[in-house]
């Protein structure tokens, strides 16, 4: 599948990896950021943004998605950073093709299943009325009973296309269909470890890569390093940007 890019930037190629519900332009400090030295190409993962809908949404088969679109426009080699979803992605790239990856940092996601779902957030978001003249208070309103946290219902909402033909960016049926393959980890056919430089970014406030993590994350990445963002939870980069930029450019050497 070729996947929806936003490039900016001239340089050396580096790409962006978004989580689950995100896009490409959610991840639009980072690509100007970095795009002062590098060339950075923002993807919309499967049934995200503007990118096709489609199962299966196993890693191997989304990063292999990442892999067609770099051949398609003609990149060999990157830098690659992945958030959450996009950052199981990006694991699964180097694990599966790394002769296309220079170094990868991933950002708060370690190699390992999770208990934590969002099947009742996918539900509400499927039980909203999609008629004409559709407001954004009304289907906040309808998520609240669901999703009580308004920055979560705000960053859903980014994906409900208002007007006169009222839709959803993501592809939701697919999303439902795939959570136990997305929440789980299991290595990808082929995968042999990266032994190329990796960067587990995490927030010191997260709970999403304890000590636990890091027998897996050794066995798959063993010149990895871990680094913190104090002050930042699972979404870091919203939460400590310049930070995480900073973080980022050092790795990447921009």
């Amino acid at each position: 599948m070729i996947l929806n890019t936003t490039q900016m930037g001239d340089g050396e190629p580096l790409v962006l990896l978004h989580g689950l519900f995100g896009a490409a332009r959610n991840l639009g400090v980072l690509s100007r950021g970095l795009s002062g030295k590098a060339r950075v190409v923002a993807m919309d993962l499967r049934n995200h943004g503007e990118s096709p809908h489609g199962l299966p949404m196993d890693f191997g088969t989304m990063a292999a998605d990442v892999a067609e679109t770099l051949e398609s426009l003609g990149i060999g080699r990157v830098k690659l950073a992945g958030h959450s979803l996009g950052g199981k992605t990006a694991m699964a790239l180097a694990l599966t093709r790394p002769e296309m990856i220079e170094r990868v940092a991933v950002m708060d996601i370690a190699p390992i299943r999770y208990d934590h779902d969002y099947d009742d957030y996918v539900a509400a978001m499927l039980a909203i009325e999609l008629h004409p003249g559709l407001t954004r208070a009304e289907a906040e309103q309808a998520l609240a009973q669901t999703v009580k946290a308004a920055p979560m219902r705000a960053f859903l909402l980014n994906n409900l296309v208002l007007g006169a033909n009222p839709h959803w960016r993501v592809g939701l049926r697919e999303i439902q269909a795939a959570m136990p393959d997305m929440l789980d980890w299991v290595d990808p056919p082929g995968a042999q470890p990266f032994t190329g430089p990796a960067l587990f970014l995490t927030g010191a406030d997260s709970r999403y890569v304890g000590p636990e993590a890091d027998g897996a994350i050794r066995r798959l990445f063993p010149n990895a390093v871990r680094q913190e963002i104090a002050g930042a939870a699972h979404w870091l980069h919203a939460d400590k940007p310049a930070e995480v930029l900073d973080s980022l450019q050092e790795f990447f050497g921009l």
